[in-house]
Order: C-alpha cells, then sequence, then structure tokens
C-alpha cells in the first residue's frame, strides 16, 4: 500500500485522546514508509496528522478547493498541495492518489467523504479498503446505524462488512493492509436482500 487518504476534522475535538490517536497515526503511517493524503488544512486533526506524518519523515500530499484555503489555512509545508475547484473534484482526486482510505473523528465532511468512497467500493468502482479509526468509541453511533440499516434490509450484510474499524492505528492499519476484497454480487442477484 503505497498511500492511504485519512479524512479528518477540521477542528481538535473534545478530547485529548482524538489528538493522540490522530498524531500516533500521522507517524505511524510515515515510519511505515505509507504516504498520507488528507484534506491540506493545517488546523484542527488534519493539522495534527499532517504534522506528525512530515515530523516523521512521511510524504504528505493535501488536496484543498481553492475556496477552502483562507478558511482551513492551507498548510504550506507539505510534500505537495493540490488545488481544486470542488469538494467533488477534492474527494475524486483523494481517490485517484489513495490506495486505502480511514476516517478519523470529525464533522458532516468527514462522515460525508467516507461514506462516499464506501458508495464507491459498493458499486465496485474501487476495491480499497476503507476503515474507521474509532477513538473512545466516536463512531459508535454511526457504526450501530450501519448494523441497523442491515437489520431493516437496507444493506446487505456484505456491504457492512466493507467497513473495517479498529480504536487503535496500529491495529486498524493491520487491517487495512490484510483487506481482502469484498465481492460486489451482480445486480440480478441482488434483487432480494
Amino acid at each position: 500500500m503505497k498511500r492511504i487518504c485519512v479524512f479528518s476534522g477540521s477542528n481538535l475535538g473534545a478530547k485529548t485522546s482524538y489528538v493522540t490517536a490522530t498524531h500516533e497515526l500521522g507517524e505511524l503511517l510515515a515510519r511505515e514508509g505509507i504516504g498520507l493524503v488528507y484534506g491540506g488544512g493545517n488546523i484542527g486533526l488534519m493539522g495534527i496528522l499532517a504534522d506528525a506524518a512530515l515530523e516523521a519523515g512521511g510524504e504528505v500530499i493535501g488536496v484543498i478547493p481553492e475556496t477552502l484555503i483562507n478558511r482551513e489555512l492551507a498548510h504550506r509545508g507539505l510534500t505537495e498541495l493540490h488545488i481544486v475547484q470542488s469538494l467533488h473534484e477534492r474527494r475524486a482526486k483523494m481517490m485517484e492518489l489513495a490506495d486505502g482510505f480511514i476516517a478519523v473523528p470529525g464533522g458532516y465532511n468527514t462522515i460525508e467523504e467516507f461514506c462516499e468512497v464506501l458508495t464507491w467500493a459498493q458499486y465496485g468502482f474501487h476495491q480499497k479498503p476503507c476503515g474507521l479509526l474509532n477513538i473512545d468509541g466516536y463512531f459508535y453511533h454511526l457504526l450501530a446505524m450501519f448494523n441497523h440499516a442491515v437489520g431493516e434490509r437496507f444493506m446487505r450484510p456484505h456491504m457492512r462488512s466493507l467497513v473495517l474499524e479498529d480504536w487503535n492505528p496500529h491495529g486498524l492499519l493491520e487491517k487495512l493492509l490484510a483487506y481482502e476484497p469484498v465481492t460486489i454480487p451482480t445486480l440480478a442477484s441482488l434483487a432480494n436482500i
């Protein structure tokens, strides 16, 4: 795995554990020789992540929409910074550059980005691993919602298995590296859940 895209918040969050684990993830990727692709900001967990990877000697590639450069205070010390025109272009570029995806705690945009790459996997547009770094149970309710969707037959069980999860950066990275792509059934075979 050459690069992992990490979706993260532009805030630090309410717990120091979010900062600690995100910093650990950035360092871990660099130590393992895995490049980081992320949202390009220098604030919040995004900044913590990028700085940790850079300080550990890692490759860090940011992708940021032009309109957010000043709002998010684009990180100017990255290996590469791609400036795009829209959030859609941002996600497409991240998808192109990365071999896997991780979400750490964040808000609407973090969750939306993660769910979009899951949707792309569901439709067979990629077979890259997707994981949630569930720091202090941050994603507990989202995971419960995914399980509820399976129980209510709005999501097939094999689609739920697209989401890898761990509370520890090392554990999650091991799961991403060991990931075997899910076989996507044909549409005809999906008539009944």
